[in-house]
């Protein structure tokens, strides 16, 4: 019997107490500081009585023989490929990449924008492929940009066009939008089977505004907040993503009071997420007012604790310890987080496809054609289809490997060179400050 190598154990943030989690076994316990050390010494190869806490170790998978460690390993790898067929496919189509902001982060910034405006004939080959390609599987399409919803009345026919192409096909739709022209959209939108609607709110008026602006000048904040609250209105779902650096992040607070007293927090069409802002393309002009990984979390897991009321707006998951708070229960073990090529494809109005949103508008990354006719990189393809822990060499050891997933696929290759390379998560760390906000300290 040895110390299994997929336990993630460590002490929890600004407590006594100590985690174990196995998502291989299913098993997750909080320990006291005597039964740590007694985990400890396990890990170290130290021999312990095989009493009752021993024999529970045992039974939860926390030690275990490495035969039977591996056969479940590759049975449960199998599930997870097997269940990943079945699952249902995010088609993002992006009709135009311009757009009437200018927000001071845009990654997208620097794209050389191919001429032209996109055509029906472009939109009826876009259907036809996907409705060839994955036929037989469930699937939706998000529209993406740019800004997809641009106010212009050429614009709205096209989002009309799309809106009914996918109601013949009975595909339901998402639109990710900076929501400045929701008011003007909801008639279109009405006519569709719409899923969600993102929209991106990065503070109160002031803080939002002095980010994510008008090109030529320009507040937004008070238009995109009608046009949610028009959404929520007609019970279509919004999801409110707020971009968070170094400049914004003091105004979470803020923005969760705002949301709470605008009414939303309670409708049950709303529900949030929060977004790092990273160096995704190309250098950031102030690349010192990014948090990484951990930090945002560690700040946010600060501001929570003087904040409760932050988590009647936005509830952070710190990895699996978040699902493990709501369901009693550990996800399944995650062998792939990046769905690029497997759940996730991206095709634009100039006729490419796409690996995932991280990709798209990159011509160099361009995975083929649907139009004007069909021509694919079968073997660029194959690389981001094989990518898994089981194929990336840097995660083959990683302890945590079962809740990373191998981060994503185009992070690893722009800092790499290759897709089939780690994006590391910090997850243990996230781990130590999700047992405390949920299980010690949590505020529902």
């Amino acid at each position: 019997m040895r110390f299994s190598r997929y336990n993630i154990f460590s002490k929890i943030r600004d407590s006594e107490n100590y985690f174990i989690l196995n998502l291989l076994s299913g098993n997750a316990d909080i320990l006291d500081k005597a039964d740590a050390i007694k985990i400890e010494a396990i890990r170290n190869g130290e021999s312990i009585p095989e009493d009752r806490f021993y024999k529970e170790l045992a039974e939860k998978g926390y030690i275990t023989e490495e035969s039977l460690e591996k056969k479940e390993y590759r049975k449960k790898y199998l599930d997870f490929i097997d269940s990943r067929e079945k699952d249902e496919i995010q088609i993002f189509f992006v009709p135009n990449y311009s757009c009437n902001f200018a927000c001071s982060y845009c990654y997208q910034d620097q794209y050389v924008n191919q001429p032209g405006e996109l055509k029906t004939e472009v939109i009826d080959a876009f259907f036809s492929y996907v409705l060839q390609k994955f036929a037989g599987r469930k699937k939706y399409i998000t529209i993406f940009g740019g800004e997809p919803l641009l106010g212009s009345p050429r614009q709205k026919e096209i989002i009309g066009y799309i809106i009914d192409k996918a109601s013949i096909a009975g595909l339901d739709l998402c639109f990710v939008t900076n929501g400045y022209s929701l008011e003007e959209y909801i008639p279109v939108l009405l006519k569709g089977k719409i899923r969600e609607i993102q929209v991106t709110l990065d503070g109160t008026e002031k803080v939002h505004d002095s980010r994510r602006f008008l090109k030529g000048g320009g507040k937004t904040f008070e238009k995109i907040s009608k046009g949610i609250d028009l959404c929520l209105r007609n019970q279509i779902n919004v999801n409110l993503r707020m971009v968070i650096d170094k400049e914004n992040i003091d105004n979470l607070p803020e923005l969760a009071d705002y949301a709470i007293k605008r009414g939303w927090t309670s409708s049950d069409y709303f529900k949030t997420q929060i977004g790092r802002n990273y160096e995704l393309h190309h250098c950031q002009s102030a690349p010192g007012k990014l948090f990484d990984r951990i930090s945002l979390y560690e700040s946010i897991y600060a501001l929570v604790k003087k904040h409760p009321h932050i988590t009647e707006f936005y509830k952070p998951a710190y990895s699996v310890t978040k699902y493990l708070f709501e369901n009693g229960e550990l996800p399944d073990p995650l062998f792939d987080s990046c769905p690029a090529c497997k759940t996730e494809w991206a095709f634009d109005y100039t006729g490419n496809i796409y690996s995932c949103t991280a990709t798209v508008g990159k011509t160099e990354e361009s995975l083929g054609t649907y139009f004007p006719d069909i021509q694919l990189k079968e073997e660029i393809i194959e690389q981001w289809e094989s990518r898994d822990i089981t194929s990336i060499p840097g995660c083959r050891d990683c302890s945590v490997q079962l809740a990373c997933g191998g981060g994503c696929g185009s992070i690893a290759k722009n800092n790499t060179g290759t897709v089939c390379s780690p994006d590391c998560r910090p997850v243990k760390e996230l781990m130590e400050l999700g047992f405390n906000a949920c299980f010690e300290n949590y505020n529902s």
